[in-house]
């Protein structure tokens, strides 16, 4: 029996993400992002699904600075590097690449998964993104999310919890 990959190993930087699951590439590549801060059962089941749509999964995860300009102050609770190991170490996930920008877009443009999938908090025609994949032949697929499982919901019953 072999052992675990070390999860350090799979958090990659823009340039070597692009040589690794970059076009051309063998099999199907399948990209999400999100911020996934305080990973919850909602995101390893989401996570879980998307890798099963392909041959390896890559997560975009948005930098503390580009969390905290998305979700507002107090956000993220858990930082960058935290979060990106954390994903990581799933099974599920092949690689992990951190960025800065509001959205993912740049990266989608220069990696052109064959799969782009975000959670069902979204429409197909919101996703980032998509024209990027579709011209390049890919699909873009929303998973249902996990009901009653948010980090938002998270945040809040800790909050009340402590109240």
């Amino acid at each position: 029996m072999s052992a675990p990959r070390d999860p350090r190993t799979k958090i990659l930087e823009r340039e070597p993400l692009l040589l690794a699951f970059g076009r051309p590439r063998q099999g199907r590549l399948v990209f999400t992002n999100g911020c996934f801060d305080l990973l919850h059962r909602g995101h390893v089941e989401y996570l879980h699904a998307a890798r099963a749509l392909g041959d390896a999964l890559v997560v975009g995860v948005n930098s503390d600075d580009s969390a905290h300009r998305l979700k507002g102050s107090g956000r993220p609770v858990v930082g960058e590097s935290d979060r990106a190991l954390v994903l990581a170490a799933l099974e599920s996930v092949d690689a992990v690449t951190v960025f800065d920008e509001d959205t993912p877009r740049q990266l989608v443009a220069a990696l052109l998964p064959d799969v782009l999938v975000k959670g069902g908090d979204y429409t197909a025609e919101e996703i980032v993104g998509r024209a990027d994949v579709e011209a390049a032949g890919g699909e873009v697929r929303v998973i249902p999310l996990v009901e009653g499982r948010s980090t938002t919901s998270l945040i809040r019953r800790l909050e009340e919890a402590g109240s």
